[in-house]
């Protein structure tokens, strides 16, 4: 039994995440950001350990660390946002898209940091940063401006990671969901919510540090940065 954390677990991906894992005798500690997150979870996993915070709140995030005291050997940092409603490259939401970066890209960097002591500790510590394919610097398209600089930046957060932390045997890796049907997805997308997450678990667990810094999708995939 390996111990994971999954970060954003309120709904779609990351509830989905938390359900499937603790379905099978996982041990979970999810995080939410609100009341009615937790009772999502509570309903969807009952058996996850909860904690609650913000990504944007680097306070909360260390104070939720604080509480648990196991090594960690999986972290999923799912908690992501579409963003503003204008995000083109000729008419930006210019505060709405710093918020997104900082949700999107400098959230699972504040969540890494704070409990990157009990990673290390962990059995074969592996650490998926949820990105996207829209993060890729080799896609072409104009649309969702904001979103997609905030995975490409995540994605370079993603490398440096990797680089930084290989020497002591964590494992990083940028992880695409695929396009999923969830509030963010949408109902048009292509791909069931369980198939992903089901997808995104079995490359979790397959990860070694051969695959450190590596681009993947739901499938093991290789995606071009």
């Amino acid at each position: 039994m390996s111990h994971w954390l999954i970060v954003g677990a309120s709904r779609g991906i990351g509830l989905e995440t938390a359900r499937q894992l603790s379905a099978r005798g996982e041990r979970v500690t999810a995080s939410v950001r609100s009341a009615a997150g937790l009772a999502a979870l509570k309903a969807a996993a009952p058996q996850a350990a909860p904690l609650q915070f913000d990504v944007r709140d680097a306070a909360a995030i260390s104070a939720a660390a604080a509480q648990v005291r196991d090594p960690i050997d999986v972290l999923i940092a799912n908690a992501g946002a579409y963003g503003p409603q204008r995000q083109s490259s000729t008419d930006m939401d210019f505060e709405g898209a710093l918020d997104l970066l900082s949700v999107n890209t400098l959230g699972p960097l504040r969540v890494v940091q704070a409990f990157l002591p009990l990673i290390k500790r962990g059995a074969r510590p592996r650490i998926v940063l949820m990105t996207s394919r829209l993060g890729s610097m080799s896609l072409g398209g104009t649309v969702n401006v904001a979103y997609r600089v905030s995975k490409a930046g995540l994605n370079k957060i993603a490398q440096c990671l990797a680089d930084d932390l290989k020497a002591e045997g964590v494992v990083v890796v940028a992880l695409s969901p695929g396009r999923v049907r969830t509030a963010m997805g949408g109902p048009n997308a292509t791909l069931d919510v369980r198939d992903s997450v089901a997808g995104v678990i079995q490359v979790a667990e397959s990860l070694t540090l051969a695959d450190t810094r590596r681009y993947l999708d739901y499938r093991g995939e290789e995606l071009p940065w």
